[in-house]
């Protein structure tokens, strides 16, 4: 999408030309209400820290937030990051009984999302709880209703979006303050992760990095980014080198059955995968089992190196949309994801023969639509 393109999508959407004057504006018309703050399923840094970043401004026109997700963290530097830094951000309750009033929420945001990763967002859209604001950094996933949309697929990380917004001066950061200090490392953390450690970083991040590295604390940080990998993570990866097929400079690895709590692990494989010699691309992806929800879901990660290959277009065309119309995933620059429910063939059963039958199955479909567009001479999309 080009800079016109996107500037055009803001105008649609309603978006002023000083976004710091319309969110303004926004949280001064809603000052006194008390709002939701939706992530995706699985948060990553970006989105844990934004959200916070979004309370932290919402407060100073006393809204009260609550931020969550409906899957879980497990990712170790996630994990880091909300137990080091005491990150607001909590899992929605299984149980009906112990899940918030939506009753009492007069809104609700989407950090880093836009709804299209997120089991939440079907919730709040029966309970007819109006979408306030959406920030986002991922190419659109559709039309949004929002009184603010605020996405820009131009820039790397939502937490330059957001600290874009600080730097306006809608609260005025303060060095003693102990929140704002965990909050901007936060930000850093989020930043840097969705911008391969800066490499990626363009001028709008790079500013965003100099004024955080006015707040951010060195060494919580540090500590954050050395959070040890699990025995499980470790298995997941062993598994992903152990099954890999290079096509082309294209590394495709399934590692079999995960548990839901581990979900994580294949991201990290894909990172992994990623860095062999010669190999440009890495999918990694296997079937998660969710033992509360009584469901299996095919979950993948894409990394890249290559600067052609846009991962939001290849996922789309390699795995197309469900019965809805909404694509199976998506990306950002260098990195994307996909989730496929299974349905009917749901289940894990103690019968081996039948769990191993059904893991080829689910492996070889998802092989045969990746290289169809790995393969230049059958594919659709050339990935030399």
């Amino acid at each position: 999408m080009t800079a016109d393109q996107t500037d055009q999508l803001r105008r649609a959407a309603g978006f002023e030309s000083n976004r710091a004057e319309a969110l303004e504006k926004l949280l001064k018309k809603h000052s006194g209400t008390h709002q939701l703050v939706l992530l995706q399923d699985f948060p990553d840094p970006d989105a844990l820290s934004s959200a916070w970043a979004y309370r932290l401004m919402a407060n100073a026109y006393n809204i009260q937030c609550d931020i969550y997700y409906s899957g879980t963290l497990s990712h170790q530097e996630n994990i880091a990051l909300v137990k080091l830094t005491n990150l607001p951000a909590k899992r929605w309750p299984a149980g009906a009984k112990e899940a918030p009033d939506l009753s009492e929420y007069q809104g609700y945001v989407l950090v880093d999302t836009q709804g299209t990763t997120s089991h939440l967002t079907q919730k709040v859209q029966e309970a007819e709880l109006p979408l306030l604001l959406v920030v986002d950094h991922h190419a659109p996933q559709g039309k949004l209703l929002g009184e603010l949309i605020d996405i820009r697929p131009d820039i790397h990380s939502t937490a330059t979006i957001m600290t874009e917004y600080l730097r306006s001066g809608i609260v005025q950061l303060d060095r003693s303050n102990d929140t704002h200090i965990k909050c901007a490392t936060a930000l850093m953390h989020g930043l840097r992760s969705d911008t391969a450690n800066l490499m990626q970083a363009t001028e709008p991040d790079f500013l965003a990095a100099a004024f955080l590295s006015k707040y951010s604390d060195a060494q919580l940080l540090s500590a954050v980014l050395q959070a040890s990998r699990s025995r499980r993570v470790m298995d997941v990866i062993e598994r992903s080198l152990r099954n890999r097929q290079i096509q082309n400079s294209v590394s495709i690895a399934g590692v079999g059955y995960l548990r839901y709590e581990d979900r994580d692990a294949i991201p990290q494989a894909a990172d992994f995968l990623v860095t062999e010699e010669n190999v440009h691309t890495a999918v990694v992806y296997g079937i998660v089992h969710d033992e509360d929800e009584e469901k299996e879901l095919v979950v993948g990660s894409l990394r890249t190196n290559k600067i052609t290959l846009d991962p939001d277009e290849f996922i789309k065309e390699a795995l197309g949309q469900d019965n809805h119309g909404r694509f199976f995933g998506g990306g950002r620059s260098m990195a994307g994801g996909f989730e496929i429910p299974i349905g009917f063939l749901s289940g894990y059963y103690e019968n081996s023969d039948y769990n191993r039958q059904k893991w080829e199955v689910f492996d070889k479909q998802i092989k045969q639509k990746l290289q169809r567009l790995v393969n230049p001479e059958n594919g659709v999309l050339n990935t030399d």
